[in-house]
């Protein structure tokens, strides 16, 4: 079915005479339909991959891989479970924490923000936030002075820069001769931080966990243990045989509890998106059933001057199949450079376009985060390159089937 001379007539057809120039255009929408299509799906999974992995890294990178707390709710001995979490093999750091709801008021503007008491020595443990200070460090929250680190977009919120006082509103309430009163504290803000992502730039506040203990009434208590583990994928099955090994007298959980819902939603849509776009491919590669009708249809003398000459029905079928791959093959290959091109560049390509239009495609507190990430995977490159050439060579069929039907005796007949 494919000879050499098969092969050899199948590419002589790619090149077009110039009564047949039209069929010549309609091969090239087909090639550049399949190459088109081919870069819109490697550049949006690609995109998509890099944008879960940012949000993953992101989140993972201010949120713990797993929490301990007390079944009452909170831990009064926190220092005894560090201890034991110590000799857990695939434990990498543990910092306690109290957390609560606040809110925040700095001059004439209010925000309800998370707050969260720490121990700067043991937060680097297990988040990245003494990384991303922009301004002071964890090392300033010093217990009785009442510090505080807030994040980017909560400080610009606020109009509030280092050193300046802001108010912070609990929802503990104390009782007064005047009545009942909520809580407050003046703190100094000592840092700002910028994670990237606006979730936690714009809700979260920072201060010494002495001083949240004093705001929210804990005495020696903390709310859990953050933990950080040694490999954030297999977090349940860890955080399972933790909680064995800790004869049940914690609550143990994980971040795909807290987070599971929001990673699945996105593996989800990248489905989806594949599915569409990958009908995109079958459009194109379907072209090339009609062009091929068109090429049967010309070359119907030529048929049947070849099968007169010896070359069998599978023969036949053969030079057309190799024709329709070769259209499938170039417009794959271009579609598969151009798509890893783009992908790989995609970081330098969106930022010039936004500057050069003055536009924004993210933004920030609609997508998490501001940039457009690209992570290229090429096991993904290669399925779909693979599926666009399957689609292509599954498109020859028919058209080739009916050329090595054409009976040459009713051909010559009218020649």
């Amino acid at each position: 079915m494919f000879k050499p001379l098969v092969f050899y007539i199948g590419l002589r057809y790619t090149r077009a005479k110039r009564r047949t120039q039209f069929i010549s255009f309609i091969t090239l929408t087909s090639v550049l339909g399949i190459a088109l299509g081919v870069t819109a799906l490697i550049t949006v999974l690609s995109v998509m991959n890099g944008f879960e992995a940012e949000l993953r890294e992101r989140i993972l990178g201010m949120t713990a891989h797993a929490t301990a707390t007390g079944r009452s709710g909170q831990l009064d001995d926190w220092q005894a479970l560090d201890q034991k979490l110590k000799n857990y093999p695939h434990v990498e750091g543990a910092a306690p924490f109290i957390s609560g709801q606040v809110m925040i008021n700095a001059d004439r503007r209010v925000s309800g923000t998370m707050l969260n008491g720490i121990l700067p020595d043991y937060e680097s443990r297990v988040s990245d936030v003494a990384n991303k200070m922009k301004l002071g460090q964890l090392a300033d929250l010093v217990p009785g002075e009442y510090g505080i680190v807030l994040g980017g977009e909560l400080a610009n919120y606020l109009g509030v820069t280092l050193s300046d006082k802001i108010t912070v509103i609990s929802p503990q309430i104390n009782s007064t001769p005047a009545g009942i009163v909520p809580r407050m504290r003046r703190f100094t803000v000592v840092g700002i931080f910028q994670v990237g992502m606006y979730e936690y730039d714009r809700n979260m506040a920072l201060i010494h966990i002495d001083d949240a203990a004093k705001l929210f009434r804990m005495d020696n208590a903390v709310s859990g243990l953050r933990i950080k583990l040694d490999d954030l994928f297999n977090a349940p099955k860890i955080t399972h045989g933790l909680a064995t090994a800790l004869y049940d007298e914690y609550q143990v959980s994980d971040w795909t509890l807290a987070h599971n819902n929001f990673f699945k939603a996105i593996q989800t849509e990248k489905r989806v998106m594949f599915i569409i776009l990958l009908l995109i491919v079958a459009v194109a590669a379907f072209n090339i059933v009609s062009t091929l009708v068109m090429v049967v249809t010309d070359k119907r003398g030529d048929i049947a001057i070849l099968k007169t000459q010896g070359l069998t029905s599978a023969s036949i079928m053969g030079i057309f199949m190799v024709l329709g791959s070769i259209i499938g093959i170039v417009g794959t290959a271009l579609g598969t450079v151009g798509g890893v091109l783009l992908a790989l560049n995609v970081e330098t390509i969106v930022p010039a376009i936004e500057k050069l239009f003055q536009v924004q495609f993210m933004a920030a507190d609609v997508y998490y985060i501001s940039e457009l990430p690209s992570k290229l995977v090429w096991s993904d490159v290669y399925a779909i390159a693979g599926m666009a050439f399957f689609l292509s060579l599954l498109a020859t069929i028919y058209p080739a089937w009916q050329a090595s039907r054409i009976n040459p005796a009713e051909v010559l007949r009218y020649e």
